[in-house]
């Protein structure tokens, strides 16, 4: 009984993290719908993009902008009726953290359908961002997690959320860029000619609320990047929200001295980004691409849901501190080189290059195995029963009495339970693969019915 698959996607960004995935859709010749919301409306944010990779959605739903509970009311109704115009129930896919991605997440649960949420288990920590939000909210309601890292792995573990849902895949940012690159280094030189681009340069990219939304964050940033001006060429290609935001402010003369360009279609942007001597930005996109290809990046923000990039050394936060942002500068103008050498030496967190295909592959054996498609599918006959068994808890025991065993001998031995996490001797925290052997200085937290967590304990003594 196969199921049908449906993706979503409304922003410039989500249409670059889908491309993976429809090519290998398509590629191996996999029917599904692709759905455009309409958040991202404007053609240079994200009709061009569809023109330069060839890929169109079939379905537009015209939400167009609005405050964020208005907007994303509009995504929940729009799917809502879009999905319900269907006889089935099958698989909707959404990546991100966008208020399409919270829309999509919540129709979709609430209708019986499988959400499988891709980028996973990226988190900031900072509740008052609005895509922290989002992206919470989309993986507890998700039935399948496709992590970009196994940090975003960690995370969702920490969180409570169940392993077997999750599926370490890599992000397929780094896919796109992979598959994209060869075409830039052939063209690249051709576009930074026609762009009026000459090296050595630094690339500005810049549209957080958080950032633009304040006229003296806003206004800092700028007086920085006016700053850095004066000793390297700042090429910034100016996001309409930011556009609007610096006239509305008033911090025009702000942009005097820094090559202000149209915002640009993703091949462009690549092909800028390749050659930058650095990157200044507030997307978490853009320090994954960087990361990928080689270039240093300054995060104007003081927080990211990609940590990996710092921990290796290739990314610095700083936040709106002009301070900050011009020594970071000066950091990465004396030391370069040693930071590129950093990143090439390190593998690359967000994975290989064949994120797309290990998410295909397994939405593949959604849509063509029912058995597989009914363990994650909201069924009726799957509730969960605890009558006898007591409620579910957590318990954390020594690995000790466990010692030699794999983690799925252990769900087998004690059916209903789940080793949700692992500790090793020094207090790290371990992924519980099902094929891990555990050892006795182990620390196990485990999840199940409080009547065989009683028994584990009394085991454990």
């Amino acid at each position: 009984m196969k199921k049908s698959i449906y993706i979503v996607g409304g922003t410039r960004p989500e249409a670059i993290k889908l491309f993976p995935i429809i090519y290998h859709l398509k590629s191996s010749a996999m029917p599904f719908i692709f759905i455009w919301s309409g958040q991202h409306y404007d053609y240079e944010m994200s009709r061009i993009f569809f023109e330069e990779i060839g890929i169109r959605p079939d379905y537009e739903l015209g939400v167009g902008s609005g405050t964020q509970g208005v907007q994303v009311a509009k995504i929940i109704q729009s799917i809502e009726d879009f999905l319900g115009r269907t006889n089935e129930k099958g698989i909707l896919v959404a990546v991100g953290d966008t208020n399409t991605v919270l829309g999509a997440s919540l129709a979709a649960s609430k209708m019986g359908w499988i959400f499988a949420h891709v980028e996973a288990g990226l988190r900031s920590f900072d509740r008052y961002m609005p895509e922290e939000i989002n992206r919470l909210v989309a993986d507890h309601v998700a039935n399948i997690m496709f992590a970009p890292s196994t940090q975003a792995v960690l995370n969702l573990l920490y969180e409570g959320l169940d392993p077997w849902r999750i599926y370490l895949t890599g992000n397929t940012i780094v896919d796109a860029v992979k598959m994209i690159s060869p075409r830039v280094e052939k063209e690249r030189d051709r576009v930074l000619s026609e762009l009026g681009v000459e090296e050595p340069y630094a690339l500005v990219t810049l549209h957080r609320a958080e950032n633009v939304d304040h006229a003296d964050r806003l206004g800092r940033i700028l007086k920085s990047f006016k700053d850095i001006s004066r000793e390297i060429q700042l090429i910034f290609p100016l996001h309409p929200r930011t556009r609007k935001r610096i006239e509305e402010f008033g911090l025009d003369k702000l942009l005097s001295g820094i090559k202000v360009i149209k915002p640009l279609g993703y091949f462009e942007f690549l092909s800028l980004l390749s050659k930058a001597e650095v990157v200044f930005t507030d997307s978490g996109g853009v320090q994954e691409e960087a990361f990928t290809l080689n270039v240093p990046c300054i995060t104007l923000r003081r927080n990211t849901e990609r940590p990996e990039t710092v921990w290796l050394g290739g990314n610095i936060l700083v936040g709106d501190d002009p301070e900050r942002i011009i020594n970071a500068y000066k950091y990465v103008r004396d030391n370069r080189g040693k930071i590129v050498e950093k990143i090439r030496l390190s593998n690359n967190p967000y994975g290989d290059g064949k994120a797309g295909e290990r998410i295909t592959n397994i939405l593949k054996l959604l849509v063509e195995d029912y058995e597989f498609f009914k363990k994650y599918a909201y069924d009726i006959n799957n509730e969960p029963d605890y009558r006898d068994l007591d409620y579910p808890n957590y318990i954390v025991i020594n690995g000790s009495a466990f010692e030699g065993i794999t983690i799925k001998d252990f769900h087998e031995k004690f059916p209903g339970t789940y080793i949700t996490l692992i500790y090793d001797e020094k207090g790290r925290p371990v992924i519980p693969y099902s094929d891990i052997v555990i050892k006795g200085t182990w620390k196990l937290r485990v999840w199940g019915p409080r009547k065989i967590l009683e028994f584990l304990v009394n085991t454990n003594r």
